[in-house]
């Protein structure tokens, strides 16, 4: 895809150096309606093959069976592309039968049986980054964050992450052992860190690997008013999806869109450039995530390396996507309710 070195970033001060990019892998398994299992894996092989070398997942996405698509990527994969994967795993959500979220566990014992899981799942001694997907709210995130670092201790993983939290739950867990990143959205259209939470980050020399970075497809310029959801997708129950807020949210894109004309890039391109654009000083902090499912979507945001925003294209972003500029939250309501981010 590329024969050009691949960028790369440290997640933080404790964490490890990883590809500027990462892939995650949940919409191959989960909550976008029917994936194709080939050209899943095939995508896989093609981000190793470019240089990517973070795969995010989570041990409830499809229940196991995207971690155990990933194994089988891996073990397929040339030897030189595998050694360099690092896996990066959520875990703690309860589900049901038919596919319904219950809650999150975050007891020791509970973070121990979903690691013991994992690696037979993912058929690997190790798991690069473990993070708790949602705070549980009736387990102390010390006592969470501890049983992770009895994992590290053990070997069985080899650096502590967290998700959605916010400022003040990042310091008392950083308080307990070294955080390497905070996994959470962050986009265009989801600027909420920037006020609180990233600058902690950054105090407390934590990254941030930013998911959401197209805002599920919203922002890829690939998303049109009459487009049909299948069955399952998330999209369909998501409030920037329904009615008014997709045709104002659509509009904005639009504008994007014109913006990127003019640098000759796509929309998905220019978006992810710009959460590339917010990194620290050396590039240290902040790594996005791409959801592509398909070989030429990678392509696509492969590409937004390439895309250098000087100082007028930033404040023409700026101005047409100022923080809070969204129509609708980013999750259903019962969703944002186990958010610690936005409490």
């Amino acid at each position: 895809m590329t024969t050009r070195p691949f960028p790369t970033r440290t997640l933080g001060s404790s964490g490890p150096r990883v590809s500027a990019l990462g892939l995650g892998c949940m919409g191959m398994s989960a909550l976008y309606g029917d994936a194709d299992r080939a050209e899943s894996i095939a995508t896989i092989h093609a981000a190793l093959d470019a240089g990517i070398t973070l795969l995010d997942t989570g041990d409830f996405y499809g229940m196991g069976h995207n971690e155990l698509l990933i194994n089988e990527a891996l073990r397929t994969a040339p030897a030189a592309a595998r050694e360099q994967a690092l896996t990066s795993v959520k875990f703690g959500a309860l589900r049901t039968v038919e596919g319904g979220f219950t809650g999150y566990d975050g007891r020791p014992a509970a973070v121990k049986n979903f690691a013991a899981y994992s690696l037979q799942r993912l058929g690997t001694d190790h798991i690069d980054i473990y993070r708790i997907a949602r705070v549980d709210p009736d387990v102390p995130v010390e006592e969470t964050v501890g049983a992770i670092a009895e994992l590290v201790e053990a070997g069985h993983v080899r650096h502590i992450g967290l998700s959605e939290v916010g400022a003040r739950t990042l310091r008392r867990a950083a308080a307990v052992a070294p955080v390497s990143d905070l996994q959470i959205e962050y986009s265009l259209l989801s600027r909420g860190i920037e006020d609180e939470i990233l600058p902690t980050a950054r105090e407390l020399g934590i990254g941030v690997t930013a998911y959401g970075v197209l805002s599920r497809g919203l922002i890829s310029g690939h998303f049109s008013h009459d487009r049909e959801l299948a069955p399952g997708d998330f999209r369909g129950m998501s409030p920037r999806f329904q009615g008014e807020n997709l045709r104002h949210n659509l509009g904005l894109v639009e504008t994007l869109r014109k913006i990127a004309g003019q640098k000759g890039v796509t929309v998905a391109q220019i978006a992810i450039a710009w959460v590339l654009s917010r990194a620290g000083r050396h590039d240290v902090d902040i790594v996005p995530l791409v959801g592509a499912r398909r070989r030429d979507r990678l392509a696509e945001a492969v590409g937004a390396l390439g895309v250098a925003l000087d100082a007028d294209d930033l404040a023409a972003i700026e101005a047409a996507f100022p923080a809070g500029v969204a129509a609708g939250e980013r999750y259903p309501a019962n969703q944002m309710a186990h958010l610690d981010s936005e409490h």
